[in-house]
């Protein structure tokens, strides 16, 4: 009998998600929304409206789910992990909470459950690429860059969020950690900006963002570093609003009302930085490490530039993040990660087996990376 996937989230990923489970397995998505909701019921999936944030409503959702998929904003991804984990339910899950997923490993133990963390693209692919890669190498350093950008340039923000744009904010706020000579150093969101050259997109700008997660804590690389990629110019006005305090969390008062700027730019932005209709975005993510084999000094390079599908409408965004967790649930439920506790994604891409299958996933749905390996350039 074919399993039964819930997914949390029924966003631009999370809905990305659940079409493309639904083609094997028997998915409910549930969402507090209900117009986001119509049109996966359009495409004969079934759907839940209700409110994660209840335990009660949560429970029932869950009662007959084989696997939990969670696609929900970063605000709400480590109470919705743990409220999964408690209810004993493994998941895999690709919401970007600041918190430290490891503090659940002994619910996830306690219950006998996996819960596959950060399964997106960055973090997600990202890890499983050095997982796979630290298994032919020595690695001495890791160095990600990644965005998701829409095609058409308009002013005056040039961008367009493809997934939540509280987790957007995020990346211009949280403060960035990364390896350095051996040691976890934090620095600004925005610091240590760079010029990259993408020959099909252009040049782009890069600066420090917090994407290592895991890694931090996994991986005994020297050097690791994970930037965001924007168009250029981005940096310098993101900086004037975060100094200027429109991202700040504390409550201003306004007569007799208190409001956090937070909430107030994300309102304005939000509409702003919403796709239209006919609108399409592209993502690009170019991954180089370095180390040793067989004692020679080597460089492995891998370049994704992915494109918005036009025949099913979804996003290159989704694509990239919704089918690498899609990939991670197939194998969950073909019995291929026996594992339980919290489950980073390099971990899986150390096993060959794994990172192939999950390859080959992605290819089947024109997600492909390109490798190159060769010396060191001089």
């Amino acid at each position: 009998m074919s399993a039964t996937i819930v997914v949390l989230g029924a966003g631009l990923v999370g809905s990305a998600i659940a079409r493309d489970l639904h083609t094997r397995y028997r998915v409910l998505a549930v969402d507090r929304d209900a117009a986001r909701l119509v049109p996966l019921q359009e495409k004969g999936l079934a759907t839940r409206r209700l409110d994660i944030t209840r335990r009660g409503d949560l429970k029932s959702a869950l009662a007959d789910a084989d696997l939990v998929v969670g696609a929900v904003p970063g605000f709400l991804g480590y109470a919705t992990l743990r409220a999964v984990l408690e209810l004993g339910k493994p998941i895999v899950d690709i919401s970007f909470f600041p918190e430290d997923p490891f503090t659940l490993d002994a619910v996830a133990r306690s219950q006998g459950v996996a819960a596959v963390v950060d399964c997106g693209l960055a973090p997600g692919m990202g890890n499983l690429i050095l997982g796979y890669e630290s298994g032919r190498m020595e690695v001495d350093s890791y160095t990600c860059y990644v965005g998701g950008l829409p095609v058409k340039r308009d002013w005056p923000w040039e961008y367009k969020a493809v997934f939540s744009p509280g987790d957007v904010i995020e990346e211009y706020t949280r403060p960035a950690r990364f390896i350095q000579g051996g040691r976890i150093v934090t620095r600004p969101a925005l610091s240590d900006p760079e010029i990259i050259r993408f020959s099909g997109v252009g040049s782009l700008e890069a600066w420090n963002s917090d994407g290592l997660r895991t890694l931090l804590h996994t991986m005994e690389v020297p050097d690791m570093v994970e930037k965001t990629l924007r168009y250029p110019g981005t940096i310098e006005y993101v900086r004037v609003l975060r100094e200027s305090g429109f991202f700040s969390r504390e409550p201003l008062r306004l007569g007799e009302t208190e409001v956090r700027p937070l909430d107030v730019t994300a309102a304005l932005l939000r509409d702003q930085w919403k796709l239209q209709p006919g609108e399409e975005d592209l993502t690009v993510m170019r991954i180089e490490i370095r180390g040793k084999k067989a004692g020679q000094d080597v460089r492995v390079l891998y370049e994704l530039e992915d494109h918005f599908d036009r025949e099913q409408g979804i996003t290159s965004m989704a694509r990239t993040t919704g089918y690498t967790c899609a990939a991670v649930a197939n194998l969950y439920l073909e019995g291929a990660l026996s594992e339980t506790g919290i489950l980073p994604p390099e971990r899986i891409g150390a096993s060959v087996d794994r990172f192939q299958a999950i390859i080959d996933y992605l290819e089947e749905r024109n997600v492909r990376y390109r490798v190159t390996e060769g010396p060191l350039p001089v």
